[in-house]
């Protein structure tokens, strides 16, 4: 009898262990129970332009898209700390407020003339990214127009035409 009440009292302190696990392993972490912020825990610092509660996978889909839009790594807009990693929150590079300047240019850009809040259908709204200018080039002012066998630059294409008017120059009245 004694050995079958040790058993039991076994098993129900193994089962209270397994779900203490359970439990603390899936506790919401402290920025999401508390309502806070990852800015707020310590885990992004120093954000001036992008929102202070953006989220972890947030911010990466933002970085990852200046990675691809100017061709570059990292360290192109942040600095390695004192530790030899990279120290995000730094503003040692001007290049991070540039970077900076340039999100609030592109924003006010397209609010201005593509606003897509009160769009109908922002979906089919072209609005100006990084990559607008800078297709894959750093310093897109850099970059070099390739030239003919004689060494000159090709000539820019012909601007549209006016509206109301078909490429031959024609108004649709005189066709």
């Amino acid at each position: 009898m004694m050995h079958s009440n040790k058993r039991k009292l076994n098993f129900l302190l193994f089962i209270a262990v397994c779900v203490f696990i359970s439990v603390a392993a899936t506790k919401p972490s402290a920025s999401i129970k508390n309502n806070t912020s990852l800015s707020d825990t310590g885990l992004f610092k120093n954000l001036k332009v992008l929102p202070k509660d953006i989220s972890k996978e947030d911010l990466e889909k933002v970085m990852h898209g200046f990675n691809k839009a100017l061709g570059v790594r990292c360290n192109f807009c942040h600095s390695p700390g004192a530790n030899g990693k990279m120290d995000f929150s730094s503003d040692a590079k001007s290049e991070k407020d540039i970077a900076r300047y340039m999100l609030n240019m592109t924003h006010e850009i397209n609010m201005k003339y593509f606003n897509p809040e009160n769009s109908q259908r922002p979906d089919t709204i072209s609005v100006v990214k990084c990559v607008t200018c800078h297709h894959g080039n750093p310093h897109p002012g850099d970059a070099v127009l390739p030239d003919d066998d004689h060494g000159n630059a090709p000539p820019p294409p012909p601007p549209p035409p006016p509206a109301g008017h078909d490429s031959s120059g024609n108004t649709p009245d005189h066709q």
